[in-house]
């Protein structure tokens, strides 16, 4: 079964030879900048990247979309496939991670409406723990040219950790993964924002994850920047606002390279005071191929455990990036039959040969202290303002005030939203008015009012300041058939609405339980006899979307579009 360092055997006739572990994982948390167990052990993360890669196709509302431009620089497709829900796949491939000798898989995305119970419990049987993004594709995330922390990207944040809380092997949840870049680092604030009510949520629920980011690679200077400002000490910010866990996605190693190769990081994150590790890793930039892995052997050396924590080979699947595949197989055309590769042989060697060096000791461990906040500078443009908790009540409050509404035409609605926001601010501009109570700027610290509320709320919004300013007319609250006029709105106006349901609008607080969910897409299967492919498209009840005298519009999570929302708003 094993020829020209490949494998290929099918998972049932390999789960017969695999060991059955029979006891559940035990508890990781932090101590300083180190994980352990609830043992007293330290804790690596030996990992590899699970996540089959949503569909590269042409623009349409029911399938996979990579919309280019500078919303998009990464290029994500729309659709996701969540492997965490497809038990059939998970106990395919099982047999497999324990070839590979990992004790963790990290994957970029869940539906949260799916049962991973299968999955997540074939998992923590082998000993295995996940590492969850919270995010989904495009508008399921805090936007990197446009970023918002607002009630539809948080409460679908909630949605997922409200459904893996009862697993007993979730290491942490990912709130971003390369959303602060070299060219773009307005979105920080949000980030460490979304970090801080997710963390109050979970202290809230007594949940044990950690809350990580995974950041993309780049200058010495940038690097330290993002980890800095991701873990920095702001004693004047309630709560814990600093992540447990950061990842860097670094493929700076290549082939043979030198073992002095991550010298530089070593020493820039010798003092870092969370956990580090490294979120992938992996380069095929370079020769030999099939790649050989010698990074992993220095990874776990003692020359680095004392700063990382470890590290998540990419990838299981293929996943093509910048000309690359990266994935360890392929599946046969039922999907039930795994062949791995030399990139997958490779890896395992260099996994099982791992010996994990268990000190510092854990009760020798002292808090490391937090670094200081990046000062604001021209090479760092970033505001160590926060933005507020998004408050799904204040903006549900809002949403019945106004007085011209958004009318979703289809349940893809979110197609619209961005163009509609652009030319709403457009025609209200030209009357004198300003799109700045739904602004949100990482940058300056200044934040708009309904900048918190989802997207469906800020165009009633401003739909209703135009209708207004033209004193109601009929005729002001059409928008070629996308608005309708509230009758039950009062005549106070929109921004006086604004001020009596929000009147606290840089507040932070413990957040309570998302509003109940109304799906407006259906999953679609995926990549094994029951793996889930699902658009990015959800909506809630309560104050994640604007209310009509016809009923409830249901807010989004994070939907799909050809148009990421917000572009034509920066043209107009």
């Amino acid at each position: 079964m094993v020829s020209s360092g490949s494998l290929r055997i099918t998972a049932t006739a390999l789960l017969l030879l695999s060991p059955v572990a029979v006891a559940a994982v035990p508890k990781v948390s932090r101590t300083g900048r180190y994980l352990y167990t609830d043992d007293g052990n330290r804790f690596f993360i030996k990992g590899i990247v699970y996540q089959t890669q949503g569909n590269d196709t042409e623009c349409a509302l029911d399938v996979g979309v990579i919309v280019s431009g500078p919303d998009n620089p990464l290029n994500q497709p729309s659709t996701f496939v969540d492997n965490l829900a497809d038990g059939a796949a998970c106990t395919r491939d099982l047999p497999f991670f324990q070839k590979l000798g990992v004790n963790t898989i990290r994957a970029y995305a869940a539906n949260s409406s799916l049962d991973h119970d299968s999955c997540m419990s074939t998992l923590s049987n082998a000993g295995i723990y996940v590492i969850l993004d919270l995010t989904l594709p495009l508008n399921g995330s805090i936007d990197t040219t446009l970023p918002a922390w607002s009630t539809n990207t948080l409460d679908q944040y909630l949605r997922t950790i409200d459904a893996f809380e009862k697993y007993d092997n979730v290491l942490a949840y990912n709130i971003g993964n390369e959303v602060i870049l070299p060219s773009a680092t307005q979105s920080a604030p949000f980030i460490v924002a979304a970090a801080r009510d997710i963390r109050a949520y979970l202290n809230s629920k007594s949940s044990s994850a950690l809350v990580g980011y995974a950041a993309i690679d780049g200058s010495s200077s940038f690097v330290e920047n993002v980890a800095d400002f991701l873990a920095c000490n702001r004693s004047a910010e309630p709560g814990n606002a600093s992540i447990d866990l950061y990842g860097l996605n670094d493929y700076q190693w290549c082939g043979n390279a030198s073992s002095n190769t991550f010298n530089g990081l070593n020493s820039q994150f010798a003092n870092y005071g969370v956990p580090a590790y490294f979120s992938e890793f992996g380069s095929e930039d370079c020769s030999p191929n099939p790649r050989v892995w010698t990074e992993v052997p220095v990874m776990f050396n003692s020359s680095m455990t004392d700063v990382w924590s470890g590290g998540c080979a990419f990838s299981y699947f293929s996943a093509s990036s910048r000309g690359h595949q990266f994935g360890m197989v392929t599946l046969s055309s039922d999907n039930s039959t795994v062949t791995t590769n030399g990139d997958f042989d490779n890896l395992a060697a260099q996994f099982n040969a791992v010996k994990f060096v268990n000190s510092p000791a854990q009760v020798s461990v002292k808090a490391a202290p937090l670094p200081a906040c990046p000062a604001t500078a021209s090479s760092w443009p970033v505001s160590n303002t926060l933005p507020p908790t998004p408050d799904d009540t204040a903006c549900g409050c809002l949403a019945d005030a106004l007085s011209c509404v958004f009318q979703p035409p289809t349940p893809d609605y979110m197609v619209l939203v961005g163009e509609l926001i652009g030319i709403a601010c457009g025609l209200y501009g030209q009357a004198g008015g300003s799109c700045d109570d739904i602004s949100a700027d990482g940058e300056t610290g200044v934040y708009g009012t309904v900048g918190m509320c989802d997207p469906t709320i800020k165009l009633t919004y401003i739909f209703s300041q135009y209708y207004e300013s033209n004193h109601r007319a009929p005729d002001a609250c059409l928008f070629s058939g996308n608005a309708t006029i509230n009758s039950a709105a009062g005549f106070n106006g929109a921004s006086a609405a604004m001020t009596s349901c929000i009147p606290s609008p840089s507040a932070t607080f413990t957040l309570s339980a998302p509003p109940v969910l109304i799906p407006v897409a259906t999953p679609r299967t995926g990549n094994s006899t029951s793996n889930s492919t699902s658009t990015s498209s959800q909506g809630s009840t309560g104050g994640a979307g604007p209310k009509s005298a016809g009923g409830i519009f249901v807010g989004i999570s994070g939907a799909v579009g050809c148009l990421v929302w917000g572009t034509l708003w920066t043209l107009l």
